[in-house]
């Protein structure tokens, strides 16, 4: 799978961690930066990895910063992508099987790598299930235009 991920300096070290190990599951991996410690906005790799998934360069994107909310945020800004915020694999494997999210955060100051492994690994092998979700995550994509009165 092409996957693409980025971070805040913050996240440096997981992100480092995990490109790696997902080399090893024999995944494609484009790391979007930052390549150093140097403090950056979270949003400016977050936009970045949002253009990537978007455009089709990367099936799936990860996402880190510290906490993985202000990342996520700004992953989420783009109406092609759906980027959840998770700490453990259920909701990793709920966020792809009931809202066909394409990306996942993790907060790097929150979350150790064996547990970020876990959720990565149930990120990339659950499938969306369809069905009565497809309409919700439609939904998503397209919110209704808002009554300016």
């Amino acid at each position: 799978m092409r996957i693409a991920i980025a971070s805040d300096h913050a996240a440096l070290d997981l992100k480092a961690e995990l490109r790696e190990w997902l080399i090893d599951e024999g995944h494609e991996v484009a790391d979007l930066g930052p390549d150093t410690a140097d403090s950056v906005d979270y949003p400016d790799f977050g936009y970045k990895l949002a253009a990537a998934v978007a455009d089709g360069t990367a099936e799936r994107g990860i996402a880190l910063c510290g906490s993985g909310i202000g990342i996520s945020m700004s992953v989420n800004r783009n109406p092609a992508v759906r980027c959840a915020l998770v700490s453990e694999p259920l909701s990793a494997a709920l966020a792809r099987e009931h809202n066909d999210a394409n990306c996942l955060a993790l907060g790097a100051r929150l979350t150790g790598i064996e547990m970020a492994k876990a959720c990565v690994t149930a990120f990339l092998e659950t499938e969306f299930g369809g069905g009565r979700h497809q309409r919700r995550v439609d939904k998503l994509s397209n919110p209704p235009a808002t009554d300016d009165s």
